[in-house]
């Protein structure tokens, strides 16, 4: 016998059952409090008898641990737990045919065990274990019978470890420790009834443990599970219903169920690994397309990711980010750049709530985004209201960089012209813009959200253009017009004449005023003469559209009532 040859792992914070035999896993079924602590006569020829019991379908005893305050039978491990622990994992799947061949080997295990004259007398599905191939196994055999030659005390069970309890031992005197045949095969009837529902026993019936075990000792009406006729072939269920029959003469033997099961399979060997093997073929014939699908939804996400990367960033510059390239400044001879910003803009702000503002600038550059889509520019950012963006960069486009953002600002400007904000649709919208050409250096500047920055005089001179600029009105520098003109692409351009600009002094300036062939009318231009205070006249104009809004919202509504004159 395995007298302290068990070694127990340990457990810092709960006893474990899990123990190691002679480099193996084993299972402790350890021994209520009161267990007598050395072995008697009668228990050491038991578990001889239990010793010698060898069946694929029974777990093997391999003797008995006495420790100091440990007193367990040593059994076979198995790894994939108990029967009830696989009928309860919902994520694996059971067919019949997996049903039919965990079924059959408990058939065959108790079976095993009555033709040695052993019976059970606990059996239920928490004393069913399964191995790693699936294969399933009785134990706990012999376990009430080493209590009684050990002269343990024995509580009455709890009401629902009763449940697989045949009604003739629940009325007997000493139940919990009889051991009969036919009160093994009442309890393969409910064992069926777990496997063919997954569910546990009497689950039909809504009753607590403690009623259903009064029910079933103290019969009429009797008291069985109910199943359904589509959990499973009508022979197996009528075969259930055979086992748990009230008296014990009615029940079959475990041989005649064995033969009425191999029937019901039509003489077919059952096997778990075949099963396991058919729904692996299955799947495997849906795997390509289920990669193929799954392979399409990640490139959808990449191209989503790349696209917005590459509206954050050029995309040589994403490119080389993306790889842990270094991003290097780089010089560009002659670019174009434009600057663009709403016309009494801090006036509509102050009048408006910071949500309608923020609505009013996504509806506006929205529409500006739209337009970039047809030109050979790059949206540089924007802060605030003030729109940028740039043309011969990242990408060079030679002498096009002028008249590329020359059509993107006529185009832009005939966009605004029909704008109105949802908020206050009578507020006028009013945008200034600003080009010029020349020089700049553009480079990646940050690691966390890094941008692409535009650097150089060039930058400066644009910014200046727009805020020297009139509403309506798209003011070009002298570099830029001269580049349109030599173009020869009929580009209407007149002269503004000497204008101050902030740092740079008195140049001379001009107004890009359409392009021969431009199919869209413009907004026409605001009367303003040089010294005329026209940013205090247009904010007046808004706060009196902004006043008729806030009349007409406040007004009463009308009674719809029509008037008859006397």
């Amino acid at each position: 016998m395995a007298q302290g040859s068990a070694r127990s792992l340990p457990a810092p914070q709960e006893p474990t059952n899990v123990a190691l035999y002679q480099g193996e896993w084993v299972w402790l079924k350890k021994c209520e409090a009161g267990t007598a602590p050395e072995l008697q006569p009668s228990c050491l020829r038991l578990l001889r008898k239990m010793r010698e019991l060898q069946h694929e379908n029974v777990a093997a005893c391999l003797g008995f641990l006495v420790a100091p305050g440990v007193r367990a039978l040593v059994l076979e491990h198995c790894a994939r737990g108990s029967l009830e622990d696989l009928l309860q994992n919902e994520a694996l799947r059971l067919d019949w045919t997996f049903k039919a061949s965990l079924l059959l080997d408990l058939i065959r295990g108790v079976r095993y065990l009555h033709h040695q004259h052993f019976p059970h007398g606990r059996l239920k599905s928490r004393n069913c274990v399964v191995d790693d191939r699936f294969v399933l196994k009785v134990t706990d055999h012999g376990y009430a019978e080493l209590l009684d030659a050990q002269r343990a005390a024995c509580p009455w069970p709890a009401p629902e470890e009763l449940l697989w309890t045949a009604p003739e031992l629940l009325r007997g005197l000493g139940a919990p420790r009889r051991s009969t045949l036919k009160g093994d095969v009442f309890s393969v009837g409910i064992i069926l009834q777990e496997v063919l529902t997954r569910g546990p026993p009497y689950s039909s019936s809504g009753l607590s443990a403690e009623e259903i075990i009064r029910k079933v000792a103290s019969p009429p009406p009797l008291c069985r599970p109910l199943v359904s006729p589509d959990h499973g072939p009508s022979e197996c269920i009528q075969l259930m219903e055979q086992c748990w029959k009230e008296a014990p003469e009615d029940r079959p033997s475990l041989d005649q169920i064995y033969t009425q099961f191999k029937s019901i399979n039509q003489g077919k060997k059952t096997s778990v690994a075949e099963s396991v093997l058919r729904m692996l073929e299955k799947h495997s014939q849906n795997l390509e397309d289920l990669v193929q699908e799954r392979t399409e939804q990640l490139e959808l996400e990449r191209q989503r990711t790349e696209r917005l990367l590459s509206q954050m960033l050029p995309l040589s510059v994403a490119e080389a980010l993306k790889i842990g390239v270094t991003v290097e400044p780089e010089y560009f001879d002659q670019v174009t750049i434009y600057f663009s910003d709403i016309v009494g803009f801090t006036t509509i702000s102050a009048l408006s709530e910071p949500i309608e503002v923020v609505g009013l600038l996504n509806d506006l550059y929205t529409l500006f985004d739209a337009v970039l889509g047809s030109h050979d520019v790059y949206k540089v950012e924007t802060i605030g209201d003030a729109y940028m963006v740039a043309s011969g960069l990242p990408q060079r486009n030679g002498s096009r960089h002028a008249a590329e953002l020359a059509n993107m600002a006529l185009d832009i400007l005939s966009v605004v012209g029909d704008f109105r904000m949802k908020h206050a649709p009578v507020v006028p919208i009013c945008i200034r813009a600003g080009l010029h050409s020349g020089p700049c250096v553009a480079g990646v500047v940050g690691l966390t959200m890094p941008r692409y920055c535009l650097f150089g005089d060039t930058v400066n001179t644009a910014s200046r253009m727009e805020s020297t600029g009139l509403p309506y009105r798209i003011h070009v520098s002298g570099s830029t017009a001269q580049t349109l003109l030599s173009l020869n692409e009929g580009y209407k351009i007149d002269i503004r004449g000497q204008t101050e600009l902030k740092g740079k002094g008195v140049e001379e300036t001009y107004w890009l005023v359409g392009k021969a062939g431009f199919p869209r009318p413009l907004p026409a231009p605001l009367d303003i003469k040089p010294g005329d205070p026209w940013k205090d006249l247009i904010n007046q104009e808004i706060r009196a559209a902004f006043a008729k809004v806030r009349h007409c919202s406040a007004a009463p509504p009308s009674s719809g009532k029509a008037q008859v004159g006397p």
